[in-house]
């Protein structure tokens, strides 16, 4: 009992790769055989695995709600009110209590509104699943209640003709049929090949027997089955299929065919779906038989560059997910059936489409409602806006975390100047109120596949981090060190020599950062001019508000426990116009920084002179390499298409598969409608005829 145990709770814990061993090991490490297994050892496993379902939680709103505010930044929000009430200002002044209400108030209206919003989408979640939980069904494969049947009624499987005689036609697969017919090898030869003129067409076959039962018994043998001939059946693709196809090619998704039908139906049906016809069958890709002119190329390049794949069972679909995901690919995978549940469950994103059974719906991260595909397409779209707006936040708090410190240290090490805890406070909270507008922001989701270009994202933040910190210590020098802004725009004084204090210099400091801090968010939401690329309305209103609200803060607040004193509208002008004009340079900086990390700016460099040339040996193995495939490719020794299977592994060179695709897909399409040749072959699919038939006295 205890061995049993121990072994079954090796494959609990996944110990044990049953998916990669024979399965006689299967039955051992299961501790089972083909016969099944006994009460007993049901209820054994029962108390090792647990019930076969879901396990659904109950989560404590209270706890959730504190969880958010257990968190890094959270953690430096508590530890500062922690000081601030803890720990006294010195001579005698007592703890900071306005700091320490501003910072619980910050934290309490964060975690709220994170709550909030989090309990929102769970409830959406929760009623989408509820209108998706499967139902209770039941099917009967006979009559419940003796009925008659008359010439042209159907019959169910399984009923039995309790008075009078039947005579039936069999409705079934070709395979079938021909197996049930007594003249199956004198008449194999010519179905299959009309089979194969259909296929030519996208028609599958359904083969039609007949068969007499004289005495009207199930039991009874009967005569011989009959083959009365073959039945075209069309299945057209859903009727949004080829413009979903088109429209996911030109957003770089690379779309591949997986169906069990045969290869010439696959190869038909990709071509009215405008896809390329680059399609192979499964049995080539995945066992033996591969053909002479792909044996020598390795299974993955040939599952990362074909168009489709056809007779494919379920175990091919499984494998054909995960070694794409090997390859660094994100999959998504679309089914129906029960057969399709293993490869949804694999891939990133498994789409149950409508209409599909309760497994698949189940193995699935989305569920289509509605017939058609086209909703795949605003997925995509909608998941590369949401992915721009986290990006564009994402550059955004690296970008104001770096000005934040790094301009406050250098104010306070050059000149001693300690900035107002309370005002960073304000400044965190009209912040935030914008950022959250974010959520709703206009973005441009990316014309192609994109990612965490984290080098890209960090650089950016750093610099333009930096450039907004040197710009705050070059207008505290000029208005603390300097009479520019008096004499130039003829306002109150701030040099050291006039003012007993830093208030109104703090005030003044505070709309700058303030300012030029939350317009940075136009600048990193876009990708060319943050001036052309129109941003959503509630983002505009919330900056609007906020800068209002900060720039009454400093013309007038005298905040004694802050630190700050007004300075008045002329000052407010002075600061608006500093940071319009040093804001322009903003775009620019992002678009060379854009354009420092792309590499080609490094290869104008580094590439191009071979005395700095990064490659081995200067570059002279791989142009050895290069030649020796031209002279190979030349002389007939290798063929030219080999050369396009590389090792993709690189994000880069993954968008370039989706385009390759895209563009034998437009090939395709050209062909047919641009040549002789190409016209001819759609109409004879198209109206079935046999052109070997007919003679051919005429020259393309």
């Amino acid at each position: 009992m205890e061995d049993k145990a121990s072994n079954l709770d090796a494959v609990l814990k996944e110990a044990v790769d049953l998916e990669n061993i024979p399965i006689e090991e299967v039955f051992e490490n299961l501790r089972c055989s083909p016969q099944g297994l006994t009460t007993e050892q049901a209820e054994q496993r029962l108390a090792i695995f647990g019930p076969n379902k879901l396990e659904e939680k109950q989560e404590s709103k209270f706890l959730k709600f504190l969880g958010f505010m257990w968190n890094p930044l959270s953690w430096v929000m508590e530890a500062a009110a922690i000081m601030a009430i803890a720990l006294a200002n010195g001579g005698n002044k007592p703890p900071d209590w306005q700091d320490f209400v501003g910072i619980i108030t910050l934290l309490i209206i964060n975690s709220t509104i994170s709550f909030i919003e989090e309990n929102n989408a769970g409830n959406a979640a929760a009623a989408l699943m509820a209108r998706l939980a499967p139902k209770a069904k039941s099917a009967l494969t006979g009559e419940s209640l003796p009925v008659t049947k008359g010439p042209g009624d159907g019959v169910y499987s399984g009923s039995t003709c309790k008075q009078g005689e039947i005579e039936a036609v069999v409705i079934a697969t070709v395979k079938q049929i021909l197996h049930l017919a007594h003249n199956k090898s004198d008449i194999e030869r010519r179905v299959r090949a009309v089979i194969d003129k259909f296929a030519e067409r996208g028609l599958r076959a359904l083969g039609v027997a007949y068969q007499e039962v004289p005495d009207g018994r199930k039991e009874s043998p009967g005569g011989p089955w009959q083959f009365i001939g073959l039945l075209p059946l069309f299945d057209p693709p859903r009727h949004d299929s080829a413009e979903t196809i088109r429209r996911a090619l030109n957003l770089g998704v690379n779309v591949k065919m997986i169906t069990g039908d045969q290869l010439a139906i696959g190869k038909e049906t990709a071509r009215r779906l405008g896809m390329g016809t680059n399609m192979y069958p499964s049995s080539a890709l995945l066992g033996q038989n591969k053909d002479e002119s792909i044996a020598s190329l390795p299974i993955d390049d040939l599952i990362e560059k074909a168009d489709g794949f056809a007779g494919v069972f379920p175990e091919h679909k499984y494998e054909i997910v995960k070694r794409l995901q090997a390859r660094k690919h994100i999959c998504g995978m679309t089914g129906d059936g029960v057969n399709d549940a293993p490869a949804l469950k694999k891939a990133d994103i498994g789409i149950a489409v409508a209409d599909s059974t309760d497994a698949a719906r189940s193995a699935s991260d989305i569920v289509l409602t509605e017939p058609g595909l086209s909703v795949i397409i605003s997925a995509v779209l909608t998941s590369r806006a949401i992915f721009q707006r986290m990006k564009n936040y994402t550059i955004y708090a690296v970008s104001i975390t770096i000005r934040i410190v790094l301009g406050f240290m250098l104010l306070a090490l050059i000149w001693k100047f300690d900035f107002p805890p309370f005002m960073v406070l304000i400044i965190a909270i009209l912040n935030d109120g914008t950022i959250m507008t974010i959520s709703k922001d206009r973005v441009k989701p990316s014309p192609q596949p994109d990612s965490w270009k984290l080098a890209e994202i960090f650089a950016t933040g750093v610099v333009l981090g930096g450039y907004l910190a040197m710009m705050t210590v070059i207008f505290f020098w000029a208005a603390y060190k300097t009479d520019f802004f008096p004499r130039l725009f003829h306002v109150e004084s701030l040099e050291k020599t006039a003012q007993d204090d830093f208030q109104k210099l703090a005030s003044a400091v505070y709309l700058q950062v303030s300012t030029i801090s939350q317009a940075l968010i136009f600048v990193t939401r876009s990708r060319s001019w943050s001036f052309v690329e129109r941003p959503g309305f509630l983002l505009v209103f919330a900056f609007l508000v906020a800068q209002l609200i900060a720039t009454l803060i400093a013309v007038y607040a005298n905040w004694a426990f802050a630190a700050i004193k007004g300075i008045g509208w002329g000052w407010a002008g002075v600061i608006w116009l500093y940071n319009i004009v040093f804001y322009f340079p903003l775009d620019i900086i992002k678009f060379l920084i854009r354009y420092a990390l792309s590499g080609r700016a490094w290869n104008l460099v580094l590439e191009q002179r071979i005395a700095f040339t990064s490659k081995k040996n200067f570059g002279t193995e791989e142009r050895e390499r290069k030649w020796a495939h031209a002279q190979r490719t030349l002389h007939g020794l290798q063929p030219p298409e080999a050369s396009i299977f590389e090792n993709k592994t690189t994000f880069n060179e993954l968008n370039q598969l989706a385009e390759e695709a895209r563009r034998r897909a437009e090939m395709a399409r050209l062909r047919e409608v641009s040549t002789l040749k190409g016209r001819m072959e759609s109409v004879v699919k198209q109206k079935g005829l046999d052109i070997e038939t007919i003679q051919q006295s005429y020259t393309v």
